[in-house]
């Protein structure tokens, strides 16, 4: 079974999914980012698919790009401007060609965090 890349958003200031985040995934080739991806956290704060299918998947750095800013004015969270948290870059490297790799992204309007999920 060849590798792919998932992610889940969590709004943690509200306790629930942080539905409607758009999401972009870049390959990191030296210095220069090539988008992969685009897509939005449904529902569940998931995206519908897996932001890097099966068939797509290759070892190497990525970075997933989250728009937080926009989702924050949208759920009533973003505060005066300029807003602490804008863009959420997270850069990860995937060196098994096999594995699930999952990041997902713990957010309130004052901080994050993230992790190697499962």
């Amino acid at each position: 079974m060849a590798g792919y890349l998932t992610t889940h958003v969590l709004d943690t200031a509200r306790g629930c999914p942080a539905q409607g985040l758009r999401i972009a995934l870049f390959a990191i080739e030296g210095e220069t980012r090539r988008l992969l991806a685009e897509t939005t956290t449904n529902d569940d704060g998931r995206t519908d698919a897996p932001i890097l299918p099966q068939d797509r998947f290759a070892p190497g750095s990525y970075e997933l790009v989250f728009h937080a800013g926009d989702y924050l004015r949208a759920s009533g969270q973003a505060g005066e401007a300029p807003l602490f948290l804008d863009i959420v870059p997270i850069r990860f490297g995937m060196a098994d060609p096999q594995a699930h790799y999952h990041v997902p992204l713990l957010l309130s309007p004052y901080g994050y965090s993230t992790y190697r999920g499962s």
